[in-house]
């Protein structure tokens, strides 16, 4: 007599389901979160995904959750599918903890180091990119943000647009906002300064750290040698003018005024 009732028929039907398709769910529940890739990179640069250690390249994708790493002489731009540009600075280390193209929700984790980002405008509600440190978050609103964090302090300089910044006190955190050309800074577990304008000396570092050349390169370009011809060129630029000016110069100081007489001796004188 079958005394099997039809839940137990159905929940064995489940197990063998789960037990003939395993692979397939674990993929999926697996599958990597692409957020972006390299676009420019000077060595060395290293992307720690999971257990992995990877040395990035140009295209060399940026998943959810990977950590980008540079080494003293190092520097990475980072493309983020949205359209956002990370430039990370030398001796950095950086988690894209979250990047969701399509609802504008990127979270960035800056645990040292410095790191500028170019964010697009938000057009979604409830869009948000932030930048978390140790000590606090930088929530930038569609602009030009830099943040340093070093030796428990976090500098933010906003560039363009606008940032909101708070340190991670609870219940409620103490904030400020930043508009372009200004500065401020927190320090350990206090609140963050008052927005200052930033120096001229700070935005230039700020501007030099973090930024790549066209050849990938942080440091300005070699200088060019100077081909035969554009010395050849130099040199009459330089050497003409040496030789006809004072002969110019002369002739125009030993030459008599125009109607002046000339002088033929015993002080008598006859028009030039």
């Amino acid at each position: 007599m079958n005394t099997r009732s039809p839940f137990s028929a159905m929940l064995i039907g489940l197990v063998i389901s789960a037990m003939a398709f395993p692979a397939t769910g674990l993929a999926q529940a697996q599958a990597p979160q692409h957020a972006g890739q390299i676009v420019r990179v000077i060595p060395s640069v290293d992307i720690a995904r999971g257990t992995q250690q990877l040395t990035a390249d140009l295209k060399t994708p940026v998943d959810w959750g990977d950590v980008v790493k540079t080494e003293p002489d190092g520097r990475a731009r980072v493309g983020l599918d949205d359209g956002s540009v990370l430039n990370v600075g030398a001796d950095s280390t950086m988690q894209i903890t979250q990047h969701d193209p399509a609802q504008q929700q990127t979270q960035i984790d800056l645990t040292y180091g410095r790191v500028r980002a170019n964010v697009v405008k938000f057009t979604r509600p409830n869009a948000k990119f932030e930048v978390h440190t140790p000590v606090g978050v930088a929530g930038v609103v569609g602009g030009d943000a830099y943040i340093f964090m070093e030796n428990d302090v976090m500098s933010v300089i906003d560039f363009e647009g606008r940032i909101h910044l708070c340190n991670l006190a609870q219940p409620v955190p103490a904030c400020v906002d930043l508009v372009a050309g200004q500065i401020a800074m927190i320090r350990g577990n206090n609140a963050p300064d008052a927005a200052a304008q930033a120096t001229p000396a700070g935005v230039a570092d700020a501007v030099a750290s973090t930024t790549l050349d066209n050849a990938g390169n942080g440091a300005p370009p070699p200088p060019r040698h100077l081909t035969t011809g554009e010395i050849i060129g130099l040199t009459i630029v330089v050497a003409v003018p040496a030789i006809v000016l004072p002969i110019v110069l002369k002739s125009k100081v030993t030459q008599p005024p125009l109607g002046a007489g000339c002088p033929i001796g015993s002080g008598i004188t006859q028009p030039c």
